[in-house]
């Protein structure tokens, strides 16, 4: 059974560069480390960041079986998934993610659903929606 208050559905993914990965998202995201467990050199064999009640595991890009299920994107590459996570300070987060030199791939805007939300992409393609919203809130409609 889950722990009550957090997610249930946690996101995986793959790095090229997870060390540097793990760095971006805590420093311009706001996650922070939960645990890392490093490979050989500078490899990391398995990750956990959290945000909030969120998490996300992460490790790098590696020749095994579950690697050869996940792709990493390229530059400018297309995701077929991509998280939502939900903070208190967008523009915040919008402004950190813009001094970091993100590539924002929907500006910062205020949708007729509610929150203020903007989209960037980290180093390595993978796209991260950043917004106020909070789709567990009781709608207002």
């Amino acid at each position: 059974m889950p722990t009550a208050g957090k997610s249930t559905v946690i996101p995986g993914m793959r790095y090229r560069d997870a060390p540097a990965a793990i760095e971006w998202l805590c420093r311009v995201l706001g996650f922070s480390t939960n645990l890392v467990v490093p490979g050989d050199g500078e490899t990391v064999l398995h990750a956990q960041l959290v945000l909030g009640d969120g998490m996300v595991m992460l490790g790098s890009e590696r020749d095994d079986a579950h690697g050869e299920l996940m792709s990493v994107p390229g530059p400018g590459g297309k995701n077929s998934q991509s998280a939502y996570l939900v903070v208190d300070d967008p523009e915040a987060v919008h402004e950190r993610a813009v001094a970091a030199g993100a590539e924002i791939v929907s500006p910062l805007e205020h949708p007729e659903y509610g929150g203020t939300f903007f989209a960037c992409r980290d180093p390595e393609g993978h796209v991260w929606n950043v917004g106020s919203y909070d789709p567990w809130a009781e709608p207002s409609t």
